[in-house]
């Protein structure tokens, strides 16, 4: 609670600096700058500014008003009412740092449920308390590793199928750094083999996607192997939904598993907020960035929730922490353990098996169409990259004109694929919304 000094509390502190009025302190300020006639509308009431936003509101077009086929790391999936009803709880929808067990039993509770809830579903030891999102999660998988070998390993093999965004923010995160970023040159189209002339004993990390950026679906068991051989480890990032239908990387032998969860229960929302998944082996643990929470007893011998191996954070002990990052994504975080415990591991399969065989549909269809083809032969779950006639952007704007928002345009990551699509169906794409697409892709190649 915010509760403002009294005149005698200000009038001490004034004295302590020397200083007789509040307005003194800004005596460095130039005069002329103080006050400046500032170029601002004039005020509105209340009524009439709530119009004002509807109205700027109404200019945008959402998931709801167009059919959508866009994914590319952020997914239209349906999440139930009760969802949103539990996050607006005050409990949770108010709190703050649980530092105090005694009095944060229930938020610490939901963080516990959804540490374990995320390890079940990726099958590894242990899970942190979130991250910011997908991208951080990555970032923090090279810092792990990094420390994990004491800084006398230093190359990073980046997958060239991990999303862009994501291999933007490692090279963020690292630049000055004695890392080395390699790998993100191999071909396309080449599968995880590819990765191994870059391992070595001088590599302390592989991060590959699962299923990848185009969609594609790999067994990473050899390459697991692999990298195991030289004493590295192994990253994998992850779509939540897909593991679901699809084995979890923690049998591939994953060392680390990372993802974006935005896919449980959240939505788009323009962005975020969003949620890191971060879950590894037990050995890492006291490596691993992020709040943990773990179960005991209390001095009644009941069950307890607490804030556990806090003395490798970022606030205590900052010289020999791993990250800065000593937080967590708590009310997003709660979205996604209601969604998963609302669907359990029957729901969640049914939901994959729909994302998978109606994107599965979409993909036979559109190639079937003159001047289309499927970009990779591979596998893959509810993604996959379309070669059209036409540059991607052009058809975009044509499906927009048909209240059709289009895949992500893949030449804007990768030069030399402006004309190929990437088309993401989800269970919330009827058989009808896919024939509308593929009709309207028709008339593209048809012009």
């Amino acid at each position: 609670m915010f509760i403002p000094h009294t005149v005698e509390e200000r009038e001490a502190m004034l004295d302590a600096i020397g200083v007789e009025r509040m307005e003194d302190l800004f005596d460095v300020v130039p005069a002329k700058y103080r006050f400046p006639k500032l170029n601002l509308p004039e005020a509105l009431t209340d009524m009439e500014a709530m119009l004002e936003m509807r109205n700027i509101a109404a200019v945008n077009e959402t998931t709801q008003d167009l059919i959508c086929f866009l994914g590319a790391g952020a997914y239209n999936h349906y999440s139930p009412p009760a969802v949103d009803s539990i996050l607006r709880r005050g409990e949770f929808y108010t709190a703050y740092t649980p530092y105090q067990p005694e009095i944060s039993q229930g938020t610490l509770q939901a963080i516990f449920d959804y540490q374990s809830l995320i390890t079940s579903l990726t099958d590894m030891d242990v899970s942190n308390a979130s991250h910011y999102d997908g991208a951080t999660a990555v970032a923090e998988a090279v810092s792990l590793a990094y420390a994990n070998f004491r800084g006398k390993r230093t190359k990073v093999v980046l997958s060239p199928g991990l999303h862009p965004h994501y291999r933007q923010v490692v090279h963020t995160y690292n630049h000055g750094t004695p890392i080395q970023i390699v790998g993100e040159n191999v071909d396309l189209q080449a599968g995880p083999e590819a990765f191994l002339p870059f391992v070595d004993q001088d590599t302390a990390l592989v991060i590959v996607q699962y299923p990848d950026f185009f969609g594609r679906v790999y067994d990473f068991s050899s390459l697991a192997n692999e990298v195991h051989a030289v004493g590295a480890m192994l990253a994998i990032s992850v779509n939540p939904i897909a593991l679901g239908l699809l084995t979890p990387p923690g049998q591939f032998g994953a060392d680390i598993v990372v993802g974006e969860g935005q896919p449980l229960g959240i939505p788009l929302s323009y962005g975020g907020p969003y949620l890191g998944i971060f879950a590894t082996k037990q050995e890492f643990v006291r490596k691993m960035a992020g709040r943990l929470v773990g179960e005991t007893v209390d001095n009644r011998g009941q069950r307890a929730y607490v804030l556990t191996l806090t003395a490798r954070e970022q606030h205590i002990r900052r010289e020999k922490a791993t990250s800065n990052i000593c937080t967590n994504q708590g009310l997003i975080a709660l979205a996604s353990t209601v969604y998963m415990s609302l669907l359990g591991k029957q729901g969640l399969r049914e939901v994959a098996d729909l994302c998978y065989h109606k994107a599965h549909y979409a993909a036979k269809s559109i190639a079937d169409l003159p001047g289309y083809s499927l970009w990779s032969k591979a596998p893959f779950f509810n993604e996959f990259a379309v070669r059209c006639p036409l540059p991607a952007a052009q058809i975009n704007e044509h499906l927009l004109e048909h209240d059709i928002l289009g895949g992500y345009d893949l030449g804007q990551a990768y030069p030399g694929m402006e004309n190929d699509l990437l088309i993401a169906v989800t269970e919330m794409n009827s058989r009808d919304d896919i024939d509308l697409l593929v009709d309207v892709l028709a008339e593209v190649s048809h012009d």
